[in-house]
Formats: C-alpha cells, sequence, structure tokens
C-alpha cells in the first residue's frame, strides 16, 4: 500500500522534551546515551555468557538471553532516534517510519509479554514439580517456547499493523512525545479510529492480559509450595531461586499498566513522557542488574572475569 496517495501529511514532527532545554537538554541526552550503550553493553554481555559459559546452560538463563535480545531490539529501534530528537529540539520522521517504529516496539512488547509468562512456567516447574523438571523443561521445549513467543508477538501485532497502514493524516503532524507511540499517533489520524481502538484492546487481552494472568496464577502456586515447606531456610532458599523473576515483572508490569492501562486524563503530558522514559529506558538497565545480582551463578562468572582482566593487566 502506497502510504502517500492517502494523506496530505507525509512526515511528522517528534517534540521530544521542549520544556527541558540549554545545559539540562545536554544533561539529558548525554544520559540517555550512557544508559543506552551502557544497557547494550550488559545485555549483549548476557547474550554472550550465556552462550558461551556452561554453569549457564539452564532454561531460565535461556528465557533471559532471549529476553536481553527483545530489549536491545527495542532500545535500537527507539533511542537513537530520540537522541536525535532530544538533540535537535525535535525532529521529523515520515509516516512509514513511524508505522514501523510503532510496529517494532509493540510486537516486541508482546513478546516481552510473553517471555515472562514462560519463565513464570519455568519457576513453576522447578518448584512445584522439580522430580519432573529436567524432563518437562528438555531443550525442545525451551526452543519451542522461544520461537512462539518471538513468532507470536509479530504476528498478533500484524492485526494493528494492517490498521495502521490505512490511516489517513490530514494535518496537524505535530506529534507530543520522543517517539511514535501508537495513541498520540492514532489521534492525528483524520480516519475513523473505532476499528483501530477496538483492534487494540483485543490484541491486548493476549498481549498482556492472559500473560498477567498466567503468571499471578504461577506465582500463587509457587507461593503455595514454598508455605509448604518446613525448613525456613528451605522457603527462603526456595524463593531465591525465582525472586529475580519475581522483580522484574512487577517492574515491567508495574510501568506497562501505568503507560497503558491507568487513564492519563489525570496526569499531564510530561509525566506520561517520563514514564515511558522509565519503561523505555531504565527497565532494560534494570532487568540485567537484577539478575546479576541476585543470581549465584551470574556473580561469580563476573567476578572471575574482572580477576583473570585484573591479572592479565598485572601481568602485562
Amino acid at each position: 500500500m502506497i502510504l502517500e496517495n492517502y494523506t496530505a501529511v507525509h512526515e511528522f514532527l517528534l517534540l521530544g522534551f521542549p520544556q527541558i532545554k540549554g545545559y539540562n537538554a545536554i544533561i539529558l541526552f548525554l544520559m540517555i546515551l550512557i544508559i543506552y550503550i551502557l544497557t547494550l553493553m550488559i545485555n549483549s554481555m548476557i547474550i554472550v555468557l550465556v552462550s558461551t559459559r556452561q554453569q549457564l546452560h539452564s532454561p531460565m538463563y535461556f528465557f533471559l538471553q532471549q529476553l536481553s535480545c527483545s530489549e536491545i531490539v527495542v532500545l535500537t529501534v527507539i533511542i537513537p532516534n530520540m537522541l536525535r530528537v532530544i538533540w535537535l529540539k525535535g525532529a521529523t520522521i515520515s509516516i512509514i517510519g513511524c508505522i514501523t517504529q510503532t510496529y517494532i516496539y509493540c510486537a516486541t512488547g508482546c513478546t516481552e509479554c510473553h517471555l515472562l509468562a514462560v519463565m513464570s512456567y519455568d519457576r513453576y516447574l522447578a518448584i512445584c514439580h522439580p522430580l519432573r523438571y529436567t524432563t518437562i523443561m528438555n531443550i525442545k521445549l525451551q526452543q519451542f517456547l522461544v520461537i512462539y513467543c518471538w513468532a507470536f508477538g509479530f504476528l498478533l501485532t500484524q492485526i494493528t499493523l494492517n490498521f495502521l497502514c490505512q490511516l489517513k493524516f490530514c494535518g496537524p503532524n505535530v506529534i507530543n512525545h520522543f517517539f511514535c507511540d501508537s495513541m498520540p499517533f492514532i489521534e492525528l489520524s483524520c480516519s475513523h479510529t473505532h476499528a483501530l481502538q477496538l483492534a487494540f484492546f483485543i490484541v491486548a487481552i493476549p498481549i498482556m492480559v492472559i500473560p498477567f494472568i498466567f503468571i499471578f496464577t504461577s506465582y500463587i502456586c509457587v507461593f503455595i509450595t514454598i508455605l509448604g515447606i518446613t525448613s525456613s531456610t528451605g522457603r527462603k532458599k526456595t524463593f531465591s531461586t525465582c525472586s529475580s523473576h519475581l522483580s522484574v515483572v512487577t517492574v515491567f508490569y508495574g510501568t506497562l499498566i501505568t503507560i497503558y492501562l491507568v487513564p492519563a486524563s489525570g496526569r499531564s503530558l510530561t509525566v506520561n513522557k517520563f514514564i515511558s522514559l522509565l519503561y523505555i529506558v531504565i527497565t532494560p538497565l534494570f532487568n540485567p542488574f537484577i539478575y546479576s545480582l541476585r543470581s549465584k551463578e551470574m556473580r561469580t562468572i563476573i567476578g572471575n572475569l574482572l580477576k583473570n582482566k585484573d591479572y592479565n593487566n598485572n601481568s602485562t
């Protein structure tokens, strides 16, 4: 479909953070740039370590590796252009670029929701059915679940992509955001968007609601099993095996629900943008630190790497 035949507007102006000016804008730019580089390095390190270290060849780390891949994708789609918007104090983006950014952002978010659900299932099996865990969670099932998460995320959001490609834009063309989020983008359309909004609502059920219910149910079963352990040391040790994932789920769904499910009428645009900034920029950096700090295997491997690096530097 050639969008130009249907639109009077061919590009949008992303305002970014117009209320942040001067040195504050430079500081914001540098902070986001540093966080972006650091997040890419840490998530890339997790991908490499899980692939190369035998101690990390377990289902939980395999799923964590896929979560790191999804976060690298969404960061790369949004942050470089966001930095351009901040540096130029507003920058244009084509309609096709805007739709592409919206699609990949939504598809990757869907993938992450289902990866977190798969990780909760992994913790459920490990704690509630430990004797059958290795039999059930074999490599074939792991690969199937990962392929399902990625395929389901990008195929399901294809529904909304079809609607987005049919929108007409007659002006204005200003988006008061730092990226092409779906709602600010749709609000600029002069087409009827009832069908698209209904599609977003329907698609949100398998994307967000069902995985959340699945995670919630899995952890009810996990907590019941933990409470049944007579030893307090055993309860603490068992809970520690799922505390990292539970922390990530809390942060991820907390920000996601605040952005998209809680009514935004009582919040300013600035507050909405900073919540989105927390979800897109801070959370992908926060997640690897949670797993690294709480995982004994990961701490040991990273510690050994740092010791070997120091030893090599001293020897040279």
